[in-house]
């Protein structure tokens, strides 16, 4: 089940450059490139043609090209040149791919998965303490980013990310101390924006554990708590602070959901300690190790996706982080927000495509479109073609021109 109509952070900025670069999100292939003016655009990785994937093809001035036939499209999705026609010959309206809303900032491209006008769509995340900005900024932190792939549903490895209790056990090799796993009680702090949850996070104290490696050498024998904030920011970002003697640790990760059982975590972590370029690998490894820990319990929870009723899982009061990531998981299916999946026989033999504004913003444009959405697919709606075979003139031995479609 894929939450729709809000900003997912799907790629890195900086990985953004001169070609166009593939994202799969819970089942459905995005293309991602870069304007001239620098902007990143997101459309639908399907060349309406013959289904050809656009990020194997090339960026050619405004548009991005597809390696099949090299049909070129514009940033707003209508196909702008088609090679094999007659010079001058009309375009089809349905030579068009689905686009969508795209930001870059927090050094993530944030893309709108749906189909809401902006004035109903819910706000874009505000990641705390870092700068609006292309890339990871903020104010006396290093930052570095990389990512992790999990064999597990985003849902899990989102609420991992936001469980405090787990730290004692799953990471006693590292920061969690076993010997003093009591949670004490926090306050959760919810933040909304025009009636959208737009954060929740809790502070905690938590045992540090005894010092081993270089770190007995720098760290005081009397060690106090460590201040440890963590949360979420819908839909798919966690947030996590560590304040340490020596300073501070922020790690924000995006889970994206590449399908039902597989998620890659994006991951930005600064520190205001070790600001050299020298430190950056080990902050690399020591957040990645993290992950690692993690790993076995996450992909070995069952069942593998959430269960939609709240009482399906007994919940403790260190869970109320969690708890209030699945009452908004729940408050967005009310709505009508979400989508399934597809059984895989369907996804081999037909495309189908999430819903994109450009769909409902033109009512001329309501029928112009080939690939049907996944909610007209899963009911059972067969795309019409985008034009009738044509004949072959015997002259010149090619196709002679269709008629542009309406």
């Amino acid at each position: 089940m894929f939450i729709t109509n809000h900003w997912y952070a799907v790629e890195f900025g900086h990985n953004i450059a001169g070609e166009p670069v593939p994202a799969r999100v819970h089942g459905h292939d995005l293309v991602l490139w870069r304007s001239p003016d620098g902007t990143v655009n997101a459309q639908s990785d399907l060349c309406v043609h013959r289904g050809g994937s656009l990020a194997g093809g090339v960026v050619v001035g405004n548009c991005v090209q597809c390696p099949y036939h090299g049909w070129r499209y514009g940033p707003d999705g209508a196909c702008v040149e088609i090679p094999a026609n007659r010079a001058g010959s009309p375009i089809p309206k349905k030579a068009r791919v689905d686009t969508y809303p795209c930001v870059e900032r927090y050094g993530f491209v944030w893309v709108f998965l749906g189909d809401l006008p902006p004035d109903q769509r819910p706000p874009m995340p505000e990641l705390d303490g870092l700068e609006e900005h292309t890339e990871v900024k903020a104010a006396g932190y290093r930052a570095v980013t990389g990512d992790f792939t999990w064999d597990a549903n985003y849902d899990r490895v989102l609420e991992n990310a936001v469980d405090i209790a787990h730290t004692p056990f799953v990471h006693s090799g590292s920061f969690g101390n076993a010997d003093e796993p009591e949670i004490k009680d926090f306050d959760l702090q919810e933040q909304r924006q025009d009636g959208h949850l737009v954060s929740v996070t809790a502070t905690v104290d938590l045992e540090p554990p005894r010092p081993s490696g270089l770190w007995r050498f720098i760290s005081k024998k009397e060690r106090p708590p460590v201040s440890t904030t963590t949360g979420f920011y819908p839909p798919n970002v966690s947030m996590l602070i560590v304040r340490l003697p020596m300073g501070e640790i922020r790690i924000f990760t995006a889970a994206v959901p590449r399908d039902e059982d597989t998620t890659v975590s994006k991951f930005c972590m600064l520190r205001t300690f070790f600001t050299g370029g020298w430190a950056d690998k080990n902050s690399i490894q020591r957040t990645i190790k993290i992950f690692r820990e993690d790993k076995p319990s996450v992909e070995g929870q069952r069942p593998e996706l959430l269960p939609f009723d709240l009482s399906a899982e007994l919940h403790v009061k260190s869970d109320s982080i969690q708890l209030a990531y699945r009452r908004w998981r729940k408050e967005q299916l009310d709505k009508g927000w979400s989508l399934e999946a597809r059984p895989e026989d369907e996804t081999r033999r037909s495309a189908a495509v999430i819903p994109s504004p450009g769909r409902a913003a033109d009512p001329e444009l309501t029928n112009a479109w080939v690939f049907p959405t996944v909610s007209e697919a899963m009911a059972g709606r067969t795309p019409t073609t985008v034009t009738e075979a044509a004949p072959v003139t015997e002259a010149a031995g090619r196709q002679a021109p269709s008629e542009p479609q309406p």
